[in-house]
């Protein structure tokens, strides 16, 4: 089982595989699911391909998000010179996009990032046939799911195991995207699931927060029993010391080695095993109601001036202060230690009662937010440490020949490498002593200033040669370089010059009907004395394993790639939560027959919806509704329907679906009925209409076109 280690710039690129990491998942400056990130440029890219490849590493590209055309054709010209590079894979969220990269760049390997919501064996496997190596898995599946999921498919699994969780799935949250056009589909998420609401006239809370996870011991052997291929890091935006520490820790676990996690005590916001286990607390192992910032560890308990601690501090910690609210007050850094019996100490340890100078008014907790003594020894570690790629010596030295050096190693795919150097002299006996295999042996895997650890193959000699040090060792450096030469080269692709595009075809403009989603049979009655022909139900967005038995598959709207992979109708629609944006994946979606019409992503704009132009399949697109925010695999509140409020004022309902989990929606409603000729003009054949809670009443004025126009991100786009 591999660790698959995160770089958001390309210090923390080496910190991770320092640390030991065996494949990195990074991004390129303006894409991928981190666009906040630094990333890296395009030279720096190319440069860390090749020093990861010398040590045995490899390097997936992010490019997880939902793409526009544009975006698809212009990202050709950089990845064009990563794929010549080397670049091992790509992590894709986009359907369109992954046939784009199938047809352009065919040796490239592809990963199903989370993203893409793969949460069960059939979607698994139908990534499989299409080429894909390798699925993210989502976050919110349990222990139990995985097995069912690893037991049913042989494609390449990859689980999270540590680091942030957001409260809705992955790929369908769009809460960021309706509020101010931050779309997180896109990279750009200004994560509002981290802010107060308010809940009632009385209090807010941090809602919508999870703790981050942390898998541990027996979280890993568990997932290492059952064959899971590799565990993934999150963290592209925490320090270097962070992913450093991290890498450190799940490398101890693989091997067998149950130790204590430190990476808590650099970035903490409260952990927990996220949906690992199933039970009837799973909401409490989850959320963080209190605070949402990372806040470190809480030191002790403060009684006036006393801190009795909880954790050993020594000089240089810095300590932040905490109201009873867990709002910041203040921080500082710890420059004298006293006690109640010792002065001017360099550290004290747990149970120990340290005195506190000054604390802010209002201060109730104590928590350490930088760890001196971990962070110079992680910085330490960083200095002196470096992975190695491991490679194999024989040795020929024949009286009356040339001696030569063979090494020879494995790359990423699987292929041998070589390198052979011979002497320019032949090989005489030695007047004494000869040199014997065991001096020959230790002098050829002494390379410990190279990205190398040495081993012997095979040493031949003859009786009594006479082999001088200093050739054997120029022999031996010379072979080293020229197979570092020959194993960056084994990456090296050749690659057509010419882009294959899918071509933009003018719209040939129809007319259009109106469709509606609905909820129960009062709506769905209501609808039909409308003059509503065309009715789907509201549908569950994810197909989780262990809830497979629980997706219509009579269904006439697909709301999961489950649903449109074993859907028993000859007509079905795709759900807008499955993000279409592009021509390129109308294209990939008209080789399954039974898809006749694409509710288009609400994240795509008018002017976007232009530039697909004309396609075989039918344009829909959600012209009414009350935005879904958040799809989460949690019971949020109790009560069936609860509003909630930020601190902007924007009001969200949150309701429970039938699989007991809540969702949430935005109270005001999207609205572009009246840009319906306009729509048609670009292509539009269907204007969906979305029902939730809407009253039948309220349903009425709607169709009657009686509604306030709102267009969210149709008319400004997203970032």
């Amino acid at each position: 089982m591999k660790i698959v280690a995160p770089a958001g710039s390309i210090e923390r690129f080496y910190a991770a595989i320092k640390a030991g990491a065996e494949e990195i998942y990074m991004g390129l400056k303006g894409f991928g699911a981190r666009r906040n990130a630094v990333n890296l440029t395009l030279s720096e890219y190319k440069d860390a391909l090749d020093y990861a490849h010398l040590r045995g590493v490899k390097v997936f590209l992010t490019l997880n998000t939902i793409m526009m055309d544009v975006e698809i054709e212009a990202i050709y010209t950089n990845l064009n010179e990563l794929y010549k590079q080397g670049l091992d894979a790509v992590i894709v969220q986009d359907f369109g996009f992954a046939k784009f990269l199938k047809e352009n760049f065919p040796k490239l390997e592809l990963h199903g990032s989370t993203q893409m919501t793969i949460a069960n064996h059939v979607e698994a496997n139908y990534l499989k046939s299409l080429g894909f190596a390798r699925v993210v898995l989502p976050r919110e599946l349990s222990f139990k799911e995985i097995k069912e999921i690893r037991e049913k498919t042989d494609i390449e699994l990859e689980i999270f195991v540590s680091g942030a969780l957001c409260i809705s799935y992955s790929g369908n949250c769009y809460m960021s995207s309706f509020i101010g056009g931050r779309s997180g589909n896109r990279g750009m998420c200004a994560q509002p699931c981290r802010k107060k609401y308010i809940v009632s006239e009385e209090e807010s809370e941090y809602v919508l927060s999870p703790k981050d996870q942390m898998y541990g011991f027996e979280e890993i052997q568990k997932l290492k029993e059952i064959g899971i291929d590799s565990i993934k890091l999150e963290g592209r935006m925490k320090e270097p010391n962070y992913v450093y520490q991290t890498v450190s820790y799940y490398k101890e676990l693989i091997s067998g080695i149950d130790i204590k996690e430190e990476s808590s005590t650099l970035f903490n916001r409260g952990f927990g095993t996220g949906y690992f286990y199933e039970n009837e607390n799973i909401k409490d192992e989850i959320m963080n109601n209190k605070y949402s910032s990372n806040f470190g560890k809480e030191l002790g308990i403060l009684k006036g001036r006393e801190l009795k601690l909880k954790e050993k501090v020594i000089l240089g910690d810095g300590v932040i202060f905490v109201s009873k609210d867990y709002e910041k007050l203040g921080g500082s850094y710890i420059n004298k230690i006293d006690t109640v019996l010792e002065k001017n100490k360099k550290f004290a340890n747990i149970d120990e009662t340290i005195l506190i100078k000054e604390t802010p008014k209002g201060t109730k907790y104590v928590y350490r937010n930088f760890a001196k003594e971990l962070s110079d020894s992680i910085e330490n570690k960083l200095k002196t440490t470096d992975q190695k790629h491991l490679i194999e010596f024989s040795f020929k030295g024949i009286v009356g020949e040339k001696a030569k050096v063979v090494v020879e190693t494995l790359n990423n795919h699987g292929i041998k490498i070589y390198a052979e150097i011979e002497s320019e002299n032949i090989l005489e006996l030695a007047k004494n002593k000869g040199v014997s295999k065991e001096i020959i042996k230790e002098k050829l895997i002494e390379i410990g200033d190279t990205t190398f650890y040495g081993q012997i193959k095979s040493i031949e000699i003859s009786e009594g040669l006479f082999l001088p040090m200093s050739l054997l060792k120029q022999l031996k450096r010379d072979v080293v370089n020229l197979l570092g030469d020959n194993l960056i080269e084994s990456y090296r692709r050749e690659n057509k010059k010419e882009i294959s595009v899918i071509e933009r075809k003018e719209v040939e403009e129809t007319g259009s009907i109106l469709s509606a989603i609905v909820c129960n049979k009062e709506q769905e009655d209501k609808v039909r004395e409308m003059g509503i022909k065309k009715i789907y139900y509201r549908g569950i967005d994810v197909a989780r394993e262990g809830n497979l038995k629980n997706i219509n598959l009579d269904s006439n709207l697909a709301s999961n790639l489950y649903q449109v992979l074993e859907n028993k109708n000859d007509k079905i629609t795709l759900g807008w939560n499955l993000n279409v944006s592009n021509r390129y994946a109308f294209e990939y979606f008209t080789q399954l027959e039974n898809v006749d019409t694409i509710i288009l992503s609400p994240e795509v704009s008018y002017r976007r919806l232009d530039e697909i132009g004309e396609t075989k399949i039918k344009k829909a697109i959600l012209a009414y509704g009350k935005p879904r925010a958040m799809y989460t695999e949690l019971p949020l509140f109790e009560e069936e329907k609860r509003t909630i409020e930020n601190e902007q004022g924007d009001r969200f309902i949150v309701m429970k679906n039938e699989s007991n989990n809540s969702e949430i929606y935005f109270e005001r409603p999207l609205n572009i009925l009246e840009d319906r000729l306009v729509l048609e003009k670009l292509g539009i054949s269907e204007l969906v209409l979305e029902f939730t809670t809407e009253s039948l009443l309220q349903i009425e004025k709607v169709i009657e076109g009686k509604g306030e126009y709102k267009s969210y991100n149709y008319e400004r786009g997203v970032f």
